[in-house]
């Protein structure tokens, strides 16, 4: 009967399975972090730790997750994890931002347009509830996705304890001279019936009507006009929106530009100078300059409105460009920035006859009760009446829309509350702040500093219901608003006790002081503020609400977030700071891109290319989503597709079965009996734990750059390259053939340890549920979750040389591997152990390497036998030929001195461990 070697051999073993399985394994890993509290046992393993901040943005309570709240929520999972593991104590609190017009627009989608009458607190309660059925939707999205953190202790907005931070907030930002209420020219969504800051606009192609209008000289002004100027010359503007030609006030020319009176037919039309080519060829006029003055000279000349009974004053404004239009600047000081900036400047009137809803109001004369959209092809119509206009046409431009609701957006002149860019130097302090924060990537400094530069007085008022309102009260009689403390304090109190709905309880007396009057008139009824702030304010304070304890210090080592933050959180996170700490709340903003499809497109429901987080998680796990996101560089806007994802699932098998075979050539490995010294071992285990040691240094400061691509490629290199086709391919036959016990085994299998234990740290924060599967196999953990554990350290070998030696020797073995490959293709052997090799090599250096390693080179090469020969040349060369002798029944080799054992010949090697 034959002898079954193979039960002679160390073959691997171990219950961490092939197959991943994640779809089912992940979530028995959650119910036993669940059951076990891994969070909280990693805080108590870190209790003694320095503290790391970190500080979460809010999502919105909106809707189930995207892949862009995958994306930052798995970034942010790699910090607090890579963090954790480094040696602090990272807590991470979820938050989430509730209040304002999203939910009363999907409110009033689900119940109709009669909710805006509904009474408010049962309308706040609606929306209430709203947002707590999403963040329990988005609470367990996250978790599903391995996300750490305290999810039964988030922070909401809608909290009452949060609602009196906003409102305790914003007071002191009022007492601090930063909050007043003015009339200004504001960005206003008339289909969501409220305004809207800087944050909240975007610019979106649109097609907009274009009218060139004549406005004759006023009676009496001839002898105002410059020199050469005839007396019934008319001033020419261009403008994209006629509905706000019933408020024009004004017509604002350049002081610095040269204008000139051209004579068109019987007509004097002005323009400046450099439009002129461009205004006769879009109206199709012919005609020539008659006289050239500076604009500066038609300050204070007074023309005719087109078809209203009034003038239009001839203003300077250095806003006033020449590369399209007349010029000649229609000006609206009730629509328009620039133009509110000229009205205040000239004391005009601040005209806005728009309500809410961008319906002229009715003392318009002929747009009465229009919507203004609508009001536009009638106000040309009348023009064309008129007389005044001299051409219509389109232009396709980007145009501000509502970042909700989507539709254009006008300008329209109401009483707001604004944040003063101004006052105690806040927006010096904030562009000084942001060059002392570090920026990921670095275009983000750029991008957030020329925003601040420019930006106008933050409105932070709106005409809704669902938020927190602004906690101002106001003299009936002078409108003097109420600035007693008590009065402050009472609101405040309150509102942590009851909620922001308090507000809308009754009238103000409730918070005033018995007796108390107005300082200034004496009064003695006040009312309340009826508009709520600005939900970026709410989200902007999250810093004050949350960094306020041990475990949440001030300020955050690092805000993360996507790039549109540059304009939204990290903007009024910073702005609030500095009002209301005089520093910034965060040391370091980090940004990720968004996330396209395989052919760089936004992904949209119309264009059916939306991939929802669930369903990856569904067919893939979570564990290939997560590779997924340290695969991509973030920095930039990244590509998700199911080929991605398929090849991210073979990258991941790569991963799995590399540690499956570690795992499996250590079932017989207790590291404090067996663990072999470094200088007990030979050049190749000390070569891989050389590059061990660098994989380590590598992937450790990646994590501390935030680099995780990085971590992604220099791990999946050293499974799949240096371990499984190179150092494991090697040692199999030392490990299965050799006596349990051997030294020269048991130093292969301190490699695969060191291996091992260094890779479920270095990975875990990446792959959590996996590293935490094969961490339960591994002999002599130091803890019971990979988790609690700190990321590895290098072993510290000297070098001497013998990382170059063996980068020579891996190329020589490319050479031969390539030489084994041709001999097979041709027949001439099966596999590599049937054959012996030659290697020719002419260079001094090779020859002395090969031969001061030809004992290990069989074993590098996996042949029976090496040849070393030398040749004249500098290349070095390998033939492949059958190998001589006989071939050992338990390992394969073929031997010249097989020794003659029961059950078939075995090499000595063989024979003596199955002695």
């Amino acid at each position: 009967m034959a002898t079954d070697w193979k039960t002679s051999l160390n073959l691997p073993k171990t219950p961490f399975p092939m197959k991943a399985n994640l779809t089912q394994r992940e979530p028995e890993m959650l119910a036993r972090w669940e059951k076990e509290g891994i969070y909280k046992r990693i805080q108590e393993a870190r209790k003694e730790a320095p503290v790391f901040s970190f500080h979460d943005g809010p999502p919105y309570a909106n809707g189930h997750i995207h892949l862009g709240h995958a994306l930052n929520k798995i970034l942010k999972d790699f910090v607090v994890k890579s963090r954790s593991m480094s040696g602090y104590r990272v807590t991470y609190r979820p938050g989430w931002d509730c209040h304002g017009l999203p939910i009363e627009l999907q409110i009033e989608k689900e119940q109709g347009r009669k909710v805006r009458d509904m009474e408010i607190h049962a309308f706040r309660k609606a929306c209430r509830a709203y947002a707590e059925k999403f963040i329990e939707a988005q609470r367990k999205e996250f978790v599903r996705l391995g996300v750490f953190g305290e999810w039964e202790n988030p922070y909401k907005t809608m909290e009452y304890s949060y609602e009196a931070a906003i409102a305790s907030s914003f007071i002191q930002c009022f007492q601090k001279g930063y909050a007043y209420k003015g009339m200004k020219s504001v960005q206003w969504c008339i289909h969501c019936e409220t305004a809207l800051a800087e944050a909240e606009v975007e610019y979106q192609e649109h097609t907009s009507p274009t009218v060139h209008v004549a406005f004759p000289l006023a009676p009496g002004q001839e002898k105002k006009l410059p020199e050469g100027v005839p007396g019934d010359a008319k001033a020419v503007i261009w403008t994209t929106t006629p509905w706000t030609l019933p408020a024009n006030l004004a017509i604002a020319f350049h002081p610095d530009f040269v204008y000139v009176a051209a004579k068109c037919g019987n007509e004097h039309y002005i323009v400046a100078e450099a439009l002129l080519p461009a205004f006769l060829e879009e109206t199709g006029l012919k005609g020539e300059a008659v006289a050239k003055f500076r604009g500066a000279q038609l300050e204070g000349v007074r023309f005719r409105h087109p078809f209203l009974d009034r003038d239009s004053a001839g203003i300077l404004a250095t806003y006033v460009t020449s590369d399209t239009g007349t010029g000649c600047v229609h000006t609206a000081p009730g629509h328009g920035q620039e133009d509110y900036i000229s009205g205040v400047k000239y004391g005009l009137p601040i005209l806005s006859p728009v309500d809410g809803k961008g319906i002229f109001l009715k003392e318009v004369e002929h747009f009465s009760g229009q919507n203004v959209f609508d009001a536009n092809p009638k106000v040309i119509e009348l023009l064309r009446q008129k007389g005044a206009l001299l051409h219509s046409g389109t232009l396709r431009h980007s145009y501000p829309h509502c970042w909700r609701c989507k539709n254009p957006l006008i300008f329209r002149a109401t009483k707001q509350w604004f944040m003063q860019m101004e006052h105690d130097e806040l927006r010096q302090r904030a562009l000084e702040a942001i060059d002392a924060t570090k920026w990921v990537p670095p275009w983000g400094r750029n991008r957030i500093y020329g925003m601040v530069e420019n930006r106008p007085d933050w409105c932070v008022s709106r005409q809704r219901k669902w938020g927190v309102p602004i906690t101002v009260a106001s003299c009936a009689s002078c409108e003097e608003s109420v600035r007693e403390q008590s009065f402050f304090d009472k609101v405040v109190k309150q509102i942590n006790e009851r909620g922001a709905g308090i507000w809308w309880e009754g009238d103000a007396s409730r918070f005033l002081p018995k007796g108390y009057a107005c300082p200034k008139c004496g009064g003695t009824k006040f009312v309340l503020e009826t508009d709520i702030l600005d939900v970026w304010f709410d989200s902007g304070v999250s810093h004050r609400a949350v960094l306020n304890d041990e475990n949440h210090p001030w300020p955050s080592e690092i805000y993360l977030e996507g790039s549109d933050q540059h304009r939204g959180w990290f903007h009024t996170s910073l702005l609030t700071a500095l009002m209301l700490n005089g520093s910034p709340p965060y040391k370091q903003v980090v940004t990720h891109g968004f996330v396209l499809d395989g052919e760089g497109r936004a992904m949209s429901k119309s264009m059916g290319n939306v991939i929802a987080p669930e369903e990856v998680v569904k067919k893939a796990g979570a564990e290939i989503l997560r590779l997924w996101v340290s695969m991509v560089d973030y920095r930039d806007d990244v590509r998700f597709s199911w080929d991605l994802i398929g090849r991210n699932s073979e990258a991941y098998l790569k991963i799995r079965n590399t540690l499956r075979y570690l795992l499996g050539n250590l079932y017989d490995f207790d590291p404090a009996r067996d663990m072999a010294a470094p200088e007990a071992m030979g050049e190749l285990d000390r070569y891989i734990l050389l590059l061990l040691d660098r994989l380590i240094e590598r992937v450790t400061k990646a994590y501390e750059e935030m680099a995780f691509h990085v971590v992604y490629h220099e791990t999946l290199q050293f499974c799949a390259v240096t371990l499984s086709a190179f150092y494991l391919d090697i040692l199999k036959d030392r490990l299965y053939c050799s006596k349990a016990d051997w030294p020269e085994r048991r130093s292969a299998q301190t490699v695969l340890y060191r291996c091992a234990d260094a890779l479920l740290r270095l990975l875990a924060p990446v792959l959590p549920f996996t590293m935490e599967e094969a961490w339960g196999q591994l002999s002599g953990r130091e803890c019971p979750s990979v988790h609690m554990a700190l990321f590895p350290k290098p072993v510290g070998l000297s070098d001497d040389g013998l990382t170059e030696r063996w980068e020579k020797l891996r190329a020589i073995r490319d050479i031969v591997n390539k030489a084994l490959e041709e001999a097979r293709r041709r027949g001439e052997i099966g596999k590599s152990l049937e054959a012996k090799v030659v290697l020719r090599a002419g260079d001094e250096s090779v020859m002395e390497l090969l031969e001061s390693h030809r004992g290990i080179l069989p074993d590098v090469f996996i042949v029976s036998s090496v040849e070393i020969q030398r040749v004249d040349g500098s290349e070095t060369a390998a033939e492949v030929l059958p190998a001589l002798g006989e071939k050992c029944q338990r390992c394969w080799v073929v031997t010249t001195q097989p020794q003659a054992v029961e059950g078939g010949p075995l090499c000595p090697r063989c024979a003596r461990a199955t002695q």
